[in-house]
């Protein structure tokens, strides 16, 4: 049958041009010859993927006789394998060099493939990670999705009883290593309708004895108290406690620092030198901030454990200006402008100083953790310091039976290990949520307080999603700003997150 095609398809082009090679003139008749020319190897490609067709159809009992001694010339391609750049390259059907793309392989090149690939994945925490085959490279994507809605009512002042919603974190980046020494990672935050840096370093690790230890340098998160050293997806309610968002740097959370940190089986210890973030200004001098933290797990086992932690920092402004030491703090939900301890308008900053101490633990399913910290920030002039002093106490018990999340590495919450996932037909982990915070400003003219109590609860689905409620009720008496003097109220909030 192929013969015939091809024979026909021969005979056709050859009667097609007889009568035009007559009747044309010799530079008609050469164009002609390079038409015959082209026509033939179109005839040649059609008898490869023929040869390719009839290669794939099953062989017949009549035609099984004539398979059985194939030629050298018909026998199936050889796979052959070729090395450049460290990378293993199937080269399944010659002449082609490399393997086609993935969109245009064949069935047969791709199940060549599958033998010789030279990485491997995995999936785990929602997102797949990629392995050489020699273990040397590994890289994964990374990301997160936080989302709240909020309404506050009871207000003495009718623009604090709002409703409104926004993105917590709206997170992309990218994290992988070369060998087990060396690693890297980059997000980027898109919430508050800006694109932000956010994590962005490079690391060594290693280990000496019972200890390791790494080094990191670039734009990291702070190592400073038990839920101001976690991310936005790490504390177990839906807004880090006063401690964690007022007794920090000037500079905020993040910083280009270098940081070192040493861990051991029953805790860890990190400093960290920082200028100012990476989206800061380059026309002047960077602030300059020396962080440390330590935690301690003087009681550990499988189902229980003691958690202590001290932690300070000390912090230059930058000689570029008068230092603005204006605080805005959250109290009862991030996502209401209006209802803030606020301490109006303050400059004339020279530096800050800062330090905390952490108090908790868990036994079963049930945790407790104790929070407390001061900051006092220096003045120029000759005018008395700034101070500000918070504490925290929370407490939350799985009804489930799921341990709570802590990190023992890091000394933070993180993301739970839910035992019976929704996706596999279980309840996943249900968590109720109590924490008392105090917060109060004080050496300032406008001195101002806050306090808030919270209760609430979590469903974890599995260990990347999760639903939260937050009922708070708080307290104010700011001395400065629209929302003077002593009021009171309740915001209810609500979030869905994912981590991957």
């Amino acid at each position: 049958m192929k013969t015939k095609f091809l024979a026909g398809a021969a005979l056709s082009a050859l009667l097609f041009a007889t009568p035009a090679l007559a009747q044309n003139t010799p530079g008609d008749q050469a164009e002609l010859i390079n038409l015959l020319k082209a026509q033939a190897e179109e005839i040649a490609a059609l008898r490869a993927r023929l040869d390719k067709i009839e290669s794939a159809r099953p062989v017949t009992p009549a035609a099984s006789a004539s398979a059985a001694a194939p030629t050298q010339q018909q026998a199936a391609p050889k796979r052959r394998v070729s090395v450049a750049n460290d990378e293993t390259v199937a080269d399944s059907f010659a002449p082609q060099l490399a393997a086609a793309d993935l969109a245009d392989q064949t069935v047969a090149q791709a199940r060549a493939l599958e033998n010789v690939s030279n990485v491997n994945t995995e999936w785990r925490g929602g997102l797949p990670i990629f392995r050489s085959a020699d273990g040397k490279f590994l890289f994964k994507m990374r990301g997160r999705i936080i989302n709240h809605a909020s309404s506050t009512f009871g207000s003495n002042y009718d623009t604090r009883n709002i409703t409104t919603t926004g993105a917590r974190a709206l997170r992309i980046g990218i994290e992988g290593a070369v060998g087990p020494h060396f690693f890297y990672q980059f997000e980027n935050d898109f919430a508050d309708n800006t694109s932000d840096v956010g994590t962005m370093f490079v690391g060594w690790r290693n280990d000496i004895g019972k200890v390791s230890y790494d080094v990191r340098f670039g734009n990291m998160f702070n190592d400073r108290g038990f839920e101001g050293s976690g991310g936005s997806d790490a504390p177990p309610f839906l807004e880090r406690n006063v401690v964690g968002t007022s007794i920090i740097p000037q500079r905020g959370f993040y910083g280009i620092a270098l940081m070192s940190r040493l861990f051991w089986n029953t805790g860890h210890a990190s400093i960290t030198l920082s200028g100012d973030s990476v989206d800061a200004t380059q026309a002047t001098n960077d602030s300059r901030t020396v962080m440390a933290r330590a935690h301690w797990n003087p009681y550990k086992t499988g189902r229980s454990l003691v958690h202590v932690g001290l932690w300070g920092f000390d912090e230059a402004l930058s000689s570029r200006g008068p230092g603005t030491l204006t605080r805005n703090t959250v109290i009862g939900g991030r996502f209401n402008g209006n209802l803030r301890v606020q301490t109006g308008t303050l400059v004339g900053g020279t530096g800050t100083t800062g330090y905390g101490a952490e108090l908790g633990g868990y036994a079963g399913p049930f945790w407790v953790m104790g929070e407390a910290g001061k900051r006092v920030a220096h003045l120029n002039a000759g005018r008395p310091d700034f101070e500000s002093k918070a504490w925290s106490l929370s407490t939350g018990f799985f009804v489930t039976g799921d341990l709570p999340p802590y990190n023992p590495r890091l000394g933070t919450f993180a993301q739970p290990r839910v035992l019976r996932p929704v996706f596999d037909g279980g309840p996943g982990a249900i968590e109720i949520l109590a924490r008392y915070e105090n917060l109060e400003y004080s050496g300032i003219p406008n001195a101002t307080k806050g306090e808030a109590a919270t209760i609430g609860t979590n469903w974890y689905l599995d260990s990347i999603i999760r639903v939260q409620l937050n009922l708070i009720h708080w307290k104010t008496n700011n001395r400065t700003g629209s929302f003077t003097g002593k009021d009171s109220g309740e915001t209810i909030s609500a979030g869905f997150g994912i981590t991957f």
